[in-house]
C-alpha cells in the first residue's frame, strides 16, 4: 500500500506578510550561532532562483531531512526521502519566517513556482492588489 502524498504547493497565489510582522521592508534572515536558519536557507534558495522552485522543493530542501542528504545522494535516494517527507502533511510557505518575521511576500505562479517580494516594493503592492491571485497572509507569530 502506498502512502498518500501531501503537498505545500499553491498556484496563482500571493502570500502577504503576517499582520503582526515587525519588518516594514524585506530583510535577509540573519544566521544564528554562525549557521543559517531555515528562513535564511529558504531566502537564499528563492532569491537566487526566482520562479525556479515550487514550495515543495523549497520546504523539502531546507528541512532537516533534505539537508542531511547532501550533494552525493542519488536521485532515487532523494526521491525516496522526499516521498517519505511528504507522506505526512508539512507546514507551507505561510508558516515560513520570511512572511512571519522578515517582511517578504511569496508569490506562487500558475505552475506553483515561487518568488519573494519585499513588503515595501512596488511589485509587492501590485501583487497584493491583483484580483486574479488568491490572496492570503503568512501566519501570525502571536495569538490573538
Amino acid at each position: 500500500m502506498t502512502k498518500p502524498m501531501h503537498t505545500t504547493n499553491c498556484f496563482n497565489t500571493f502570500i502577504r506578510v503576517a499582520e503582526d510582522c515587525s519588518a516594514r521592508t524585506g530583510e535577509e534572515p540573519p544566521p544564528r550561532a554562525g549557521r543559517p536558519t531555515v528562513a535564511g536557507l529558504q531566502y537564499a534558495m528563492i532569491v537566487n532562483a526566482p520562479y525556479a522552485h515550487t514550495s515543495d522543493d523549497v520546504i523539502f530542501a531546507t528541512s532537516a531531512q533534505g539537508r542531511e542528504l547532501g550533494a552525493k545522494a542519488t536521485k532515487s535516494e532523494r526521491n525516496a526521502a522526499r516521498a517519505e517527507f511528504f507522506s505526512r502533511g508539512q507546514a507551507c510557505m505561510r508558516a515560513s519566517g520570511l512572511g512571519k518575521r522578515y517582511g517578504w511576500g511569496v508569490h506562487a505562479d500558475r505552475e506553483g513556482r515561487v518568488a519573494i517580494y519585499a513588503a515595501d516594493s512596488e511589485s509587492y503592492q501590485a501583487l497584493s492588489h491583483d484580483s486574479k491571485l488568491t490572496q492570503t497572509r503568512a501566519m501570525r507569530s502571536k495569538r490573538g
